[in-house]
């Protein structure tokens, strides 16, 4: 019995989603969710543009888990996942300009407002314990 491509590809990415969604960040599938969720937003937002590579997997999505253990995290949590919900990728990808697409990257606005930023190539170059720790640093910053 042979396995669509489709049913390949869903059942490889799913547990990269889980990774996140089992922690509490809600997947934005559609550029509508994305909208919804991010235009007018109030308090903070962290939004963490997933991806397959290995720096995701590795050091972004571990990063992230260990730096929602903090004391003080951004009111919403968020994910798009770049190469498989296109479109809303694209629409999150709108919110924090004037940085270029990069994934994964993972981003925090306050007051729908981009205030912290990390690009792949500062995910690519660190371990995930440095990630976490600029996450953190950041949450103090803006999540109070």
């Amino acid at each position: 019995m042979s396995m669509s491509f489709e049913r390949y590809m869903f059942d490889m990415i799913q547990p990269m989603r889980d990774e996140l969604t089992q922690i509490g960040v809600k997947e934005l599938r559609t550029p509508e969710e994305v909208e919804a969720a991010l235009n007018d937003s109030k308090g903070t937002t962290l939004v963490v543009v997933n991806s397959v590579c290995g720096c995701a997997a590795g050091m972004a999505r571990p990063a992230v888990a260990h730096a929602l253990q903090h004391d003080v995290v951004p009111d919403h949590l968020y994910t798009v996942f770049a190469g498989q919900d296109k479109e809303a990728t694209a629409k999150a990808r709108e919110y924090f300009a004037p940085y270029p697409p990069s994934s994964p990257s993972i981003a925090l606005l306050k007051d729908g407002e981009l205030v912290h930023f990390i690009e792949r190539h500062q995910i690519e170059n660190r371990s995930a314990a440095e990630i976490s720790a600029d996450l953190t640093d950041a949450f103090d910053r803006f999540c109070k």
